[in-house]
């Protein structure tokens, strides 16, 4: 039995394989309720969350606030844009004050690396201080969205153990791919990593990652492949030729995988850059699960939730 209740979720890389399984099982949990056409729950009825995000965001934002609704808690949002972050309101005065209005949760997403963690170190020196839950925090880590791809693997694959799962792409840049990496290996995945050498830093072999720069290699018999955008507004653009180069090497595309991986599965965290990493007609294709991931980060997130905010305690009442 995995405790949950009251800690925050910064990473992956910092829990254990039973943890990942907890949110894992209540997920699917979760998925059945909404499967069932109920959609609302009273599990949190009573609990205040706040979602403060200075970068934008649609699917991550979007689903976190249905989860909570779905659950049955009171959910506001604070947008970067909208808020007296615009007028120079440091994140320590916006967390205190989203502390002083008595939230349950935060949700957060920060441009910084560490942020998250950084929330959690003020929490440690005020009483009743929100938990945390990193939404995603400059390059380090997207803990939610590493959990919806574990569990979108294992909904259509049935494990992730001996797995073949790629990651393609801007790796230097990317929360995900570090997520993914730390989650995928300790279910026992084995998890490789494509892209230009200079967007596939090396550091990532020391975390149990296997690296190459040849695409076909990389995707031959894949499983699973995760495709990553480039992340221009993090300069990505300064490490490649140009877009059109980038496309012709490491774009991704219907042919080329009939040739190396026909069975593999086609993910994309989004939003998705067309006809650079990941061709029109693929993005649609029978075998891609865009919209999957999109699906199942509602019933994830729901148990993140429910586990940080009541121990995942009354699923047993919702089948």
């Amino acid at each position: 039995m995995v405790d949950w209740q009251g800690r925050s979720l910064i990473d992956l890389a910092s829990l254990t394989a039973a943890e990942i399984e907890a949110i894992l099982t209540q997920a699917l949990a979760m998925k059945k309720f909404i499967a069932s056409g109920a959609k609302k729950t009273d599990l949190l009825r009573g609990k205040a969350i706040v979602n403060v995000f200075s970068e934008n965001s649609t699917r991550t934002r979007s689903s976190f606030e249905l989860a909570g609704k779905y659950l049955g808690a009171d959910v506001i949002n604070i947008n970067k844009s909208t808020s007296s972050m615009t007028k120079g309101e440091s994140l320590r005065d916006t967390l205190l004050t989203v502390a002083a209005l008595a939230a349950d949760a935060i949700v957060m997403r920060h441009e910084a690396s560490g942020a998250a963690a950084y929330a959690v170190e003020i929490g440690k020196r005020f009483p009743h201080f929100p938990v945390v839950i990193n939404a995603g925090d400059g390059l380090h880590a997207h803990p939610s969205q590493g959990l919806l791809d574990l569990f979108t693997v294992r909904e259509q694959k049935g494990k992730i153990k001996g797995l073949k799962y790629v990651i393609v792409g801007d790796i230097l840049h990317s929360r995900v791919a570090r997520s993914d990496l730390a989650g995928f290996t300790k279910l026992g995945a084995e998890v490789h990593m494509v892209g230009p050498r200079t967007l596939v830093p090396s550091e990532f072999a020391e975390l149990g990652a296997i690296l190459h720069t040849d695409l076909k290699e990389a995707l031959r018999d894949a499983d699973a492949i995760q495709i990553l955008r480039l992340q221009n507004e993090r300069a990505a653009a300064g490490f490649i030729p140009n877009n059109r180069e980038y496309a012709r090497t490491y774009g991704v595309s219907s042919a080329l995988l009939q040739e190396v991986a026909p069975d593999a599965m086609i993910m994309h965290p989004g939003p998705i850059n067309r006809g650079v990493e990941i061709s029109h007609e693929l993005a649609y294709a029978q075998n891609a699960f865009l919209q999957t991931q999109v699906k199942n980060g509602v019933c994830v997130r729901m148990a993140i939730l429910n586990e940080v905010l009541n121990g995942g305690n009354g699923i047993e009442a919702l089948a």
